[in-house]
């Protein structure tokens, strides 16, 4: 066994962080709409939790955020060709595709990519493929400029430790929403594990109501690019009624790490079908802990509302359970906040909740797991990872004074027409590329 890290990579939110109300089915997204936001709070949000984790001893990576607004897109749509020209012209005629040219909506990292480590590929290698968000126009817009930056975050060596390959074709029946949608279980990180890919539909399946954006066919199709071993290979159908309650990723309704898997009881179509298939592909390597939330203790609207369950579950240096890094406003629901109490009262294997304010994240529905990408790497692997955008707080001081010193505290709707707010934005970018050693993406 080789050891091994689970390193988070969390998106950095980027300048244009607003409340654009993009997000079909994603019930804080809507309810906020329109309002105004502030992208410095955000980043500065965003950036101490990250400082949380590193001086709790985890190893602690980031993300860039893209450019924007994507001038591509609005080229594209016969805008212009220039951003003063593209925003306004898109600002007049169609405000809605200038809203998606600056959606930063790619901060939200656990969208990124599926990432399955060499423990549990055939290949012996880290494979990740990117997510093709293909179900949201504004986050389509994201894996091409994504692919560049992972090439260069996990460059290409002669020992290929990492293995970045592009999103899936671009159609409905290859729907795919990354790692919010897949979760590993193990006895340790650098054991090999079981890959649990969570669906909300098969291909060609038509339905009423918020969209199912994962799809089975996906998740097959990334578990043999992965090359994962069948019987350590499990898909489950995640309950429809959670989709319609806003549960739009599976990870709003479940989280696990290690050998715990912590989930509401409606998050499965067939809880019991699922359960029994992670022991069965567990078997020899691990004893599942399923933690499962009941309805009669934390309503389904509670546990979305509050985002119990897209909080992070880690194993920290030096505490004998589980940590639950869960948002504040788990803490604010009554209903949530009376079960986190009995939770770590007990003797199960989560110990104890932290909460973290991510509020201008969580107002445009991402909790802490949105916020991250768990990349489970070697000392070899990590070794090979571009050194700019793993962090020490040197790192996250000089990032938030980028932050300081580049972004808004206040961001109207109105403001997304003015050009000057454009170039802004487009040069806080370039600022936070530079300070992560990212030139190329300049």
């Amino acid at each position: 066994m080789s050891k091994a890290v689970e390193v988070n990579f969390d998106g950095l939110i980027g300048a244009t962080h607003n409340y654009g109300g993009l997000s079909d089915g994603n019930l804080a997204s809507a309810k906020n709409a329109g309002d105004v936001s502030n992208p410095r709070e955000a980043a500065l949000q965003g950036l101490e939790k990250m400082r949380m984790m590193v001086r709790a001893g985890l190893t602690q990576g980031v993300l860039p955020p893209q450019p924007r607004p994507w001038l591509p897109f609005l080229s594209d749509l016969g805008y212009g060709t220039d951003i003063p020209t593209a925003v306004e012209t898109a600002a007049r005629l169609c405000p809605q595709h200038l809203k998606t040219a600056y959606s930063a909506s790619c901060m939200w990292a656990a969208n990124a990519a599926t990432v399955s480590p060499s423990a549990d590929t055939q290949t012996e290698m880290v494979h990740l493929t990117l997510a093709n968000l293909h179900t949201m126009l504004h986050r389509s817009l994201e894996w091409e400029t994504l692919d560049r930056s992972l090439l260069d975050i996990f460059p290409a060596t002669s020992d290929l430790y990492i293995q970045v390959d592009p999103a899936l074709h671009p159609h409905a029946d290859f729907s795919d929403e990354g790692a919010a949608n897949h979760t590993r279980l193990c006895g340790d990180f650098g054991e090999q594990g079981v890959e649990l890919f969570v669906y909300g539909r098969r291909a060609g399946e038509s339905m009423v109501g918020f969209p199912a954006r994962q799809t089975l066919e996906a998740c097959e199709a990334i578990a043999r690019r992965h090359y994962l071993r069948p019987e350590r290979t499990v898909f489950a159908r995640q309950a429809r009624r959670a989709i319609e309650a806003g549960a739009f990723h599976n990870d709003v309704v479940c989280v696990g790490t290690l050998d715990t898997l912590f989930f509401h009881e409606f998050a499965f179509e067939d809880t019991d079908g699922t359960l029994e298939a992670l022991r069965r592909a567990g078997d020899g390597l691990f004893e599942l802990k399923p933690v499962m939330v009941p309805e009669a203790e934390v309503p389904l609207a509670d546990a979305i509302s509050s985002y119990l369950f897209n909080s992070q579950l880690l194993k920290l240096p030096g505490e004998d359970r589980l940590v639950l890094v869960a948002p504040t406003e788990t803490r604010d629901t009554p209903s949530t906040a009376r079960y986190c109490e009995q939770l770590v009262a007990g003797n199960g294997p989560i110990g104890r909740v932290h909460y973290v304010d991510v509020r201008q994240s969580m107002r445009n529905g991402g909790g802490p797991a949105c916020l991250r990408l768990r990349v489970v790497l070697t000392e070899e692997e990590l070794a090979s990872v571009h050194a700019g955008v793993i962090l020490d707080e040197g790192k996250i001081d000089a990032l938030q004074d980028v932050v300081r010193a580049t972004y808004r505290d206040r961001l109207a709707p109105s403001d997304l027409a003015d050009p000057s707010f454009a170039a802004e934005a487009l040069t806080a970018y370039e600022a936070i590329v530079a300070a992560l050693e990212l030139p190329s993406l300049i």
